[in-house]
């Protein structure tokens, strides 16, 4: 206990040091917060989207093709969940942020700052590679923007049917993509099942939109976020192109805006129920064993409360510092 008592006066020290040159946090207010980090990602994550479809459309297969756009989405998503990973949680999906309330994971007053977060970032992004490749669309099409036909440019933007495509058919597609993106996002957060390991999860999830790319996106690109779609549309309708992108395709519009929550929910949901619901509990073998070592361990535990009240050290300190102390509590002796 004496060495125990020492560790925690060093720390104390040495946080106080830090905490003296601690910069002053800005905002405080979460909502502000969540609202700027979720807004930055989405817009990280649709400029190298749409940047790669940019690309490889105006540059007529010279510089990329299919495939450039699905790594360019995939990384783009990845960089998007390092921006704002720890503050949002990244959704950048209004499919995973309803799915995420239906679950529980999320507060449903949250969630009309995540959509407007994610519309926002979305509609500022198709501005910008709308900026960058002006004079690339303008050349490539002649000055003529169109919706539909060989030199379609719409398509940069936002998601529209193959020609052979039927609504339902199309309704089906996005709401499988989108399930499957969600129930692989459960699959890989929970941590009781097979995770990604810490600090890999915003390539994981990269690698999971690249292979819904990859294997789903031939009928309709792929949409699988009503945000990421709808966004870009409305500024394509008045940067030009006018209203024939929600007459396309037969009014496609309304299919990637309803299909991914419903997808969504179905994947979470099915992970849930057969996978998740099934884990065994952590505190079923040796539960006498644990309640030994929770006897033992109040004193500690009491004294990592009041620490935590009159100082800031880091609860990972203490709980290693508590964890070895069980260890030498429940030693058996020589």
């Amino acid at each position: 206990m004496k060495d125990l008592e020492q560790a925690l006066e060093l720390e104390v020290s040495q946080q106080k040091r830090f905490n003296a040159t601690q910069p002053k946090v800005w905002l405080r207010n979460e909502c502000v917060r969540v609202g700027l980090a979720e807004t930055l990602c989405t817009y990280v994550m649709m400029v190298f989207g749409l940047g790669s479809v940019a690309q490889v459309v105006t540059g007529q297969g010279a510089f990329g093709e299919y495939l450039s756009i699905n790594l360019g989405f995939g990384l783009g998503v990845a960089m998007g969940v390092h921006v704002g990973g720890k503050v949002s949680g990244a959704h950048m999906n209004a499919a995973v942020s309803f799915t995420m309330c239906m679950f529980g994971r999320l507060s449903w007053k949250m969630l009309p700052l995540y959509i407007f977060a994610q519309l926002l970032g979305s509609f500022l992004a198709a501005g910008t590679i709308y900026g960058v490749y002006y004079d690339a669309i303008h050349e490539y099409c002649g000055g003529n923007l169109t919706v539909t036909g060989e030199l379609a440019t719409a398509g940069i933007f936002a998601t529209y049917p193959a020609p052979y495509l039927s609504l339902m058919g199309g309704f089906i597609d996005q709401v499988l993509g989108t399930a499957l993106l969600l129930l692989c996002l459960m699959a890989l957060s929970d941590q009781r099942n097979k995770p990604a390991a810490a600090g890999t999860e915003p390539i994981a999830v990269g690698l999971l939109v690249l292979l819904i790319g990859i294997s789903m996106g031939r009928n309709s690109g792929y949409a699988i976020n009503p945000t990421r779609d709808i966004a870009p549309r409305l500024f394509t309708a008045v940067a030009g192109w006018g209203m024939d992108v929600f007459r396309a395709g037969n009014g496609w519009w309304w299919v990637p805006l309803v299909a991914p929550p419903i997808g969504g929910v179905l994947g979470a949901g099915l992970y849930k129920v057969l996978v998740e619901m099934h884990h065994p509990h952590v505190s079923e073998p040796g539960d006498g064993l644990m309640e030994e070592f929770d006897e033992k361990a109040a004193p500690l535990k009491k004294q990592k409360i009041i620490c935590a009240n009159t100082c800031t050290i880091p609860d990972s300190l203490l709980d290693k510092m508590l964890s070895l102390s069980l260890a030498k509590l429940t030693k058996p002796d020589p």
